[in-house]
């Protein structure tokens, strides 16, 4: 079949081409042309999802049979593309935990949680309004995965990334004292990307929180295996949620990943039920691990996505945290 991939060059879409190329699928890539081209095989379209004639212009004379849509950022950009490939037989859409009202700090019981209905210009009620405008044009031929925490390699967002360098390069690393056995869940991009075009072809409709199952690892079984996989003699240096706060390291962005515990608890609470019987696979950790490492041994490291800064914990905070830990 024609399989269009909205995006298509750069992390999740890229995995998203190959896995549509594997099962045979005649692809095509619709993007701006500015973060890489997809591989030989596949039909190249360009153009800016926010001008309302650039998809039908691009696709003039294909057209396609299903969609995944991994590069939704904007609600013209879903009106856009509800507009034209309304007709399409499935269509996918990557959407985000963040499109329900109470997530973060969550906990998620399952699909039918509130989403965001308010016209905020904020990620979450972005990605809610896409899913509204996209499922109203096409009703049970749409299905949205409400993505988690996607890891593998070619991340541009430097998460995991930022923890396998940092451990790698050894010495007193600081970790979060009070999550290390929070259970944690992830997805890998190449299982995602697989399942969603399998979720194209298939067209069970409705929404999926797409992550990994519940209790699959901890965060500091995260941190261990990165550990393992580097080989690095690094030491844990645990640091309290209180003392990290008051030393000025933000959540997330200054040790990626790390939710104080009172946040930690209900963030990572999400109900996969639907995603596991729709078949989401979930490879070991130490393989996603394993395979991020070898990436990013043979790469460079990514240029943070526009707009972005990539995370890391700045030297400054470091000597402090490993001094009053020292003390």
């Amino acid at each position: 079949m024609r399989l269009l991939v909205l995006g298509g060059t750069h992390f999740l879409g890229r995995h998203v081409v190959a896995a549509a190329l594997a099962r045979g699928h005649e692809v095509a890539t619709f993007t701006r042309g500015v973060s890489g081209e997809p591989p030989a095989r596949v039909r190249v379209l360009h153009g800016d999802r926010d001008d309302p004639g650039a998809l039908p212009a691009a696709l003039a004379g294909w057209t396609p049979d299903l969609v995944v849509d991994t590069s939704c950022q904007g609600r013209a950009a879903a009106e856009h593309a509800a507009a034209a490939l309304a007709d399409v037989a499935g269509y996918v859409f990557v959407s985000s935990l963040n499109a329900y009202r109470s997530w973060p700090p969550g906990p998620v019981t399952g699909e039918d949680d509130p989403t965001w209905d308010t016209e905020d210009d904020e990620y979450g009620p972005i990605k809610a309004h896409a899913e509204r405008v996209l499922a109203a044009a096409l009703g049970d031929r749409f299905l949205t995965a409400r993505a988690g925490l996607i890891v593998g390699p070619h991340d541009p967002l430097y998460r995991v990334g930022w923890w396998l360098d940092r451990i790698a390069a050894g010495g007193r690393v600081v970790v979060p004292a009070d999550t290390l056995d929070q259970p944690i869940a992830l997805v890998d991009a190449r299982d995602l990307a697989g399942w969603l075009v399998e979720m194209a072809e298939a067209r069970p409709g409705g929404a999926v929180n797409a992550t990994g199952p519940a209790g699959m690892t901890t965060f500091g079984g995260l941190l261990e295996t990165c550990r393992e996989v580097t080989g690095s003699d690094a030491e844990w240096a645990p640091v309290t949620d209180a003392d990290l706060l008051a030393t000025g390291v933000q959540e997330w962005t200054h040790l990626p990943l790390w939710l104080t515990a009172d946040q930690a608890r209900t963030a990572w609470d999400v109900d996969t039920t639907r995603a596991r019987a729709l078949g989401l696979p979930s490879r070991p950790v130490r393989d996603s691990v394993a395979d991020t490492w070898a990436w990013m041994r043979s790469s460079p490291r990514p240029a943070p996505p526009p707009g972005r800064t990539l995370p890391g914990l700045p030297p400054e905070l470091e000597r402090a945290l490993l001094f009053a830990a020292a003390g």
